[in-house]
């Protein structure tokens, strides 16, 4: 070809990240419009007076998928930040002085499962090698599969790993039918909360994020998760992707099925081929004309969303006692908080929650003296959301952070900096809210989900957490794969 064929990407999360990239290296001509004033999407960074925050995910797991998308290009991990293995993973509160450290041996963690139940180590055993099987099998054949059509699954290898990887089965059963302690059954159910799903509506396929949990690990780039990002942005500007920042996308014009040009805030784009990596939801029913749209509204209030969060970033002037970087609060009832997630969506009475806090491995991320602090509650998406509202949350998590951990945090706050479903709207156009995109149930699986490619328009496709292969840092890495992928293929083709 003469001249290179452009690519317009909107959004510049980690699929679209990954899909400029690789269509790059490919020979395209690729421009990313962003729509916030940096590249990561949800992973995003805020700072302030010396503090760092990543203001979206920091669980770093599925590190062979990380380093497989930098070999593709000739680097490594190494190349871009330090990684570090968490010892212990994380700790689970379960009461006040009743904790389970996770460990980041398989030996201890076997002794972990003996101690809290005699004779489980052999259950366990059977259950890590069902998932690392599950593991192998769905991140290299399932998630790169682009899920157009149920026939993509009509292969008798595939058939076979299928029964295997008990796609009809729940996490729930699966789980109690190994073990009986409490602790441990909410220790192997805890990972299927990325997932967006309760456990007993997430396939059992998905006790592989129990293997990269307890046998990968959990990992931290030292910087912060923004680390990643500002890898694959470095990556893609190497093979000569373009970004506009503050850019957002107003409509998408479309001629004889064809996506032709992008109206901005900036100007317009012309294209040859488009990939949306922002809100499914938003460019279907926003950007798109109704005849050019693959969903209506009636099919999307029918989706089961991922929960939404309520987030708090929280600088202290002091060190904190007793606690990890990771820690999960199990102290209160967990399907009563689910099903006011799930079922009868409301602001939860007594919810579960979660406290990261990445100065105790990183000294980068806050002052000399200070602790760098972020709590998260999950919450049902599309719920009013309002300052008082999240007042009383956070007040609420303030005297539980206390009662159960020790450390009075009310007098030592320099600063806090809320965020939940009105600033997911207001950032990302998030559907209802969402902060996880779809939520990995049965039936929003694999071909299930919102297709990649739009049925109307021949040169567009979608990619990140609301379509294949569903939500995750990895997944949406894998995501923007697939996407390249069917756009080279398609340029072969003709």
């Amino acid at each position: 070809m003469d001249k290179k064929p452009t690519v317009t990407i909107i959004g510049a999360g980690f699929a679209g990240l990954s899909a400029a990239a690789l269509l790059a290296k490919d020979g395209f001509d690729v421009t990313v419009l962003e729509k916030n004033e940096m590249a990561g999407g949800r992973a995003r960074t805020w700072e302030k007076d010396g503090f760092i925050f990543d203001m979206g995910p920091s669980w770093y797991w599925m590190p062979d998928v990380f380093e497989n998308f930098y070999q593709i290009f000739g680097k490594t991990t190494a190349d871009f930040y330090d990684l570090k293995r968490l010892s212990p993973s994380y700790r689970i509160y379960f009461g006040k002085e009743d904790t389970l450290d996770v460990p980041s041996t398989q030996e201890e963690l076997y002794q972990l499962f003996e101690k809290l139940e005699p004779n489980s180590s052999k259950n366990l055993d059977s259950f890590l090698k069902q998932a690392k099987y599950k593991y192998d099998v769905g991140m290299n054949e399932y998630v790169f599969k682009p899920s157009h059509s149920v026939m993509e699954y009509f292969d008798p290898r595939l058939a076979i790993s299928g029964i295997k990887l008990q796609l009809l089965g729940n996490m729930r059963t699966h789980v109690h039918q190994l073990f009986k302690n409490e602790k441990l059954r909410k220790l192997l159910e805890f990972p299927v909360l990325f997932l967006g799903a309760t456990p007993q509506n997430t396939p059992a396929l998905y006790s592989l994020m129990n293997y990269a949990d307890l046998i990968l690990g959990t990992w931290y780039p030292i910087g912060g998760m923004h680390k990643i990002v500002a890898a694959m942005q470095t990556i893609a500007e190497q093979q000569g992707v373009k970004f506009k920042f503050d850019t957002e996308v107003k409509s998408i014009v479309v001629r004889n099925n064809v996506a032709e040009e992008l109206i901005t805030n900036k100007g317009n784009f012309k294209t040859d081929f488009l990939i949306g990596n922002a809100d499914y939801h938003h460019i279907d029913q926003q950007l798109l004309d109704r005849a050019y749209r693959n969903y209506d509204e009636k099919y999307w209030e029918s989706r089961t969303m991922a929960p939404s969060c309520l987030l708090f970033y929280i600088a202290l002037d002091k060190k904190l006692q007793h606690v990890l970087h990771h820690n999960l609060f199990f102290d209160e009832n967990f399907d009563e908080h689910a099903e006011e997630i799930y079922t009868n969506a409301k602001w939860p009475a007594k919810p579960l929650f979660y406290a990261c806090c990445p100065s105790v491995t990183d000294e980068h991320v806050a002052p000399p003296g200070c602790e760098n602090l972020f709590f998260l509650i999950p919450v049902a998406p599309g719920l009013q959301d309002s300052e008082a509202k999240r007042e009383e949350y956070f007040n609420l998590l303030v005297q539980r952070f206390k009662d159960l951990t020790g450390n009075d945090i009310s007098k030592n706050i320099l600063f806090k900096r809320s965020y939940a479903m009105n600033d997911f709207v207001e950032d990302y156009h998030a559907y209802k809210g969402n902060a996880y995109g779809l939520a990995n149930t049965l039936k929003q699986t694999a071909f299930l989900k919102p297709k990649m490619k739009n049925r109307k328009v021949t040169n567009m496709l979608y990619t990140g957490q609301l379509t294949v292969p569903g939500p995750g840092v990895p997944p949406a890495i894998i995501s923007g794969q697939v996407a390249a992928k069917e756009i080279i293929k398609k340029i072969k083709k003709a």
